[in-house]
């Protein structure tokens, strides 16, 4: 047989996250996205290692969803602010992340947050992939790829210049809004959880609106640092607690004293009187 009878070209493997760009060269759009960031995650975290006891979760932000394979590569993922994946292994064969590729994992993220610097347009984007994009270098819509292809069954819109929040729901194949429940929060059933708005401070920003997580109970997931503060403050309570009981037994022990005294005193009197005052009755 000759060489080409037995022989065939196989098509190169898809990439993995080791060898797909884990930035597309641009940077974060507003000085909010950062610690915005950090209190989506840092408060939901220990709620999702309930959830996931395993700890097979991870959250990506600002990171890179490969959902199509393109040149230059980038072109083929969507980098939401922040997003969450069920279900998954943290890091890849001892790897941490790089970027969450989609054609090798096949989990969508549960939701999707993006943080809009602008109007919402590019997030709102609903331009399906077509034939010419390859010709004229554009790109189809975030919200399409979310909605038709990653398939995300939640996603959420924070338009940060002025504090309005979407949340969709992948309902019937395509995002359908979800209604803002009786605590004016948006319902994550699934995970068992709310997102909204708080009005606060956090870092060195002055007060704003930020998004945080609530329980389906309406409680506040809290950050660290407040859970570090409430503990200061349950410590500084206790504190206060034992100095007044201290206080307290003080003055027990002053007055048993200034008894004691007086009972002395009255006594010596009686002696001097020619009464004993420890003989009986």
């Amino acid at each position: 047989m000759t060489k080409a009878s037995t022989e065939f070209d196989v098509p190169p493997a898809f990439p993995d996250h080791t060898q797909l760009p884990e930035s597309d060269g641009t940077f974060v759009k507003n000085f909010q996205e950062h610690p915005q960031s950090i209190i989506l995650t840092d408060s939901i975290t220990p709620f999702l290692q309930r959830l996931h006891p395993d700890g097979q979760y991870c959250i990506g932000q600002d990171c890179g969803i490969y959902w199509r394979e393109t040149e230059p590569p980038e072109k083929g993922a969507e980098a939401p602010d922040w997003f969450y994946v069920p279900n998954v292994p943290p890091m890849l064969e001892g790897q941490i992340r790089r970027s969450y590729v989609f054609w090798r994992e096949y989990v969508p993220p549960m939701i999707a947050i993006e943080l809009a610097s602008g109007d919402g347009a590019e997030e709102r984007n609903r331009t399906p992939l077509s034939s010419n994009m390859k010709k004229d270098g554009t790109r189809p819509g975030k919200f399409w790829v979310y909605e038709r292809i990653i398939r995300i069954p939640y996603y959420a819109i924070y338009e940060v210049k002025n504090g309005t929040l979407e949340v969709y729901h992948l309902t019937d194949f395509s995002y359908q809004k979800i209604p803002l429940n009786q605590r004016n929060h948006y319902s994550i059933a699934p995970m068992g959880i709310e997102l909204g708005l708080w009005r606060g401070v956090f870092l060195n920003q002055p007060e704003q609106l930020w998004l945080r997580w609530w329980d389906a109970d309406g409680n506040l997931l809290l950050l660290s640092s407040e859970v570090a503060e409430q503990e200061r403050q349950r410590a500084e309570q206790e504190r206060q607690r034992a100095e007044q009981e201290r206080q307290r037994a003080e003055q027990e022990r002053q007055r048993a004293e200034q008894a004691e005294r007086r009972s002395a005193q009255l006594a010596e009197r009686l002696r001097a009187m020619g009464i004993d005052p420890d003989a009986d009755e």
